[in-house]
């Protein structure tokens, strides 16, 4: 908004002498309308229209604060400046529980009150510009970083670059910038898809650098926190996203103390079935076949596939030398959330409690399946949104805040992220495939090798086969899996759906998070 268009009401029983400031302000562009009483700022906002009201606190009749509660009512998006002689901690309260959007103490200068008409009526815009700039500065070290043969590290943080950017830009409103970064975005999976085919086989077989995964977060950096009478929660919000991370840290940092927060890489498929149970288990999926086949559920077999964490958490538990007491919750709907929240005091004896949250999970599949969710969240910015909105309001929220209230540490992961698919690749199995868009299994599969990263012998990547011929491919980038039936169909049903199982920054690359109360 330019200065020739602000207009802005400025009313004080001692009006004339401000004229100074008044001046100032009409030399910058700006239009003032001055009166010396609350009635005429009242009547005046009612035959008029102001972008900005400033307001002195202590005038005769209606006081500053009875003139901004009828402006409030009338058009409650008014910034207003509260200008007062008083210190009085009672009166800022009061004012700024009013609502207000500045508080300046006579006397005041001209920049001061020109720094507050910056700071309310063209935050955004400068904001925006910044932002363009700052992102404008790192485009090109982004795109020389791609080029780059980068290690598993330096992909963390390039990931962590582009996620901080991609919410930045949501915020300024540039769209012409956030199409850009999109673009930078999936440049970026291309590389990281080539850097994972690469290197994946190598980590899961003992290569000497390798990034923390799926079957060793437990062991090295979960089992280390916890301690014998002191109890430790873990709370697993599935499928949570780096961005989505970062979209709820400020909340759950006004009740606790962020200490680390690290990322791991989640083993492929980047699915709840695989990675969860990994978590959990601390082995890789053939491994828990092979020791544990009562608590594995193959592809094919009928039954829950992550309906044995609990068993998997106390085996892994052991093998630690941990022996502890503990709990383990998972959360799949508001009134089982309601009720861990409300027993939250009975777990406070044991040394660790463990907590599934499915609700991130269960919005990427409705986002999927429920049209009115389609809508809500049509691309990253709305899903990121959507996540942010539920969280402020949650079951999840109240357990975290009664973690607090009891003085118990917490550690936040996931076990896998989520990606937005774009572009659908066909894809041939027999009718004992599995089902998900972004990797498939079985023995009759039909596809183009170079548009997949296949693994061909299961036992390379631990994973189980169920018969001699059995393969793996894994869907990279943005793409996702459409069978030949129906193409048409399935590819606009699925297209620019929130899907996980392949390979990805926004799957592979997750957070990790200590706290403490505060």
């Amino acid at each position: 908004m330019s200065n020739e268009q602000v207009r802005i009401l400025w009313a004080d029983d001692e009006i004339d002498l401000l004229k100074p400031h008044i001046l100032f302000l009409e030399n910058k562009g700006y239009e003032v309308k001055a009166v010396n009483s609350g009635v005429e700022a009242v009547e005046a906002f009612d035959e008029e229209i102001f972008d900005i009201l400033f307001l002195d606190e202590n005038m005769p009749g209606l006081s500053g604060l009875e003139v901004l509660a009828r402006v409030k009512n009338k058009r409650p998006n008014v910034p207003v400046i509260m200008i007062t002689k008083s210190e009085e901690e009672s009166i800022m309260e009061d004012a700024i529980g009013s609502k207000i959007s500045d508080y300046l103490i006579k006397p005041v200068n001209p920049n001061q009150i020109l720094l507050s008409l910056k700071k309310n009526l063209d935050s955004k815009r400068l904001v925006s510009e910044k932002t363009t700039s700052g992102y404008q500065q790192e485009f090109r070290e982004i795109g020389m970083r791609l080029n780059d043969p980068l290690d598993w590290e330096e992909w963390t943080d390039l990931y962590g670059q582009i996620a901080k950017w991609d919410i930045e830009l949501q915020k300024s409103g540039d769209p012409s910038m956030q199409e850009i970064l999109s673009m930078q975005k999936d440049e970026a999976n291309v590389q990281f898809s080539k850097f994972i085919q690469d290197n994946y086989l190598d980590w899961l077989n003992g290569a000497e650098s390798r990034p923390e995964m799926s079957h060793t977060v437990f062991k090295n950096w979960i089992a280390p926190e916890l301690k014998e009478g002191k109890p430790t929660f873990l709370i697993v919000i599935d499928n949570l996203r780096i961005d989505q991370w970062h979209m709820i840290k400020d909340i759950i940092g006004e009740d606790f103390r962020i200490d680390e927060e690290r990322t791991y890489y989640s083993i492929l498929p980047t699915a709840t079935q695989y990675a969860r149970n990994a978590l959990f288990s601390g082995l890789l999926p053939n491994e828990i076949r092979k020791r544990h086949p009562e608590l594995w559920v193959d592809e094919e077999e009928e039954g829950g596939k992550n309906n044995h964490e609990e068993a998997m958490m106390v085996e892994q538990l052991k093998r630690l030398g941990k022996n502890m007491k503990h709990s383990y919750s998972k959360i799949t709907n508001l009134n089982f959330g309601k009720k861990v929240s409300e027993n939250l005091h009975t777990l406070a004896g044991n040394d660790l409690n463990a907590i599934v949250y499915n609700f991130v999970d269960m919005l990427s599949h409705a986002r999927t399946e429920m049209e009115v969710i389609r809508e809500l969240a049509d691309d990253e910015a709305a899903y990121r949104s959507l996540t942010l909105s539920w969280f402020e309001h949650s079951t999840l929220r109240e357990i975290m805040q009664g973690i607090r209230d009891m003085g118990a540490k917490m550690i936040i992961t996931t076990d896998h992220g989520t990606v937005h698919v774009k572009h659908p690749i066909k894809v041939v199995g027999d009718r004992n495939t599995n089902t998900n868009l972004r990797y498939k299994t079985g023995r009759n599969l039909n596809y183009k090798a170079k548009e997949v990263f296949e693994v061909i012998n299961p036992d390379d990547a631990f994973l189980p086969r169920t018969n001699v011929s059995s393969r793996y491919i894994f869907a990279k980038n943005t793409d996702f899996f459409a069978y030949p039936n129906n193409y048409n169909y399935y590819v606009k049903y699925y297209r620019d759906t929130f899907q996980h199982g392949g390979i990805s920054l926004e799957e592979v690359v997750i957070p990790f998070a200590i706290c403490t109360p505060k």
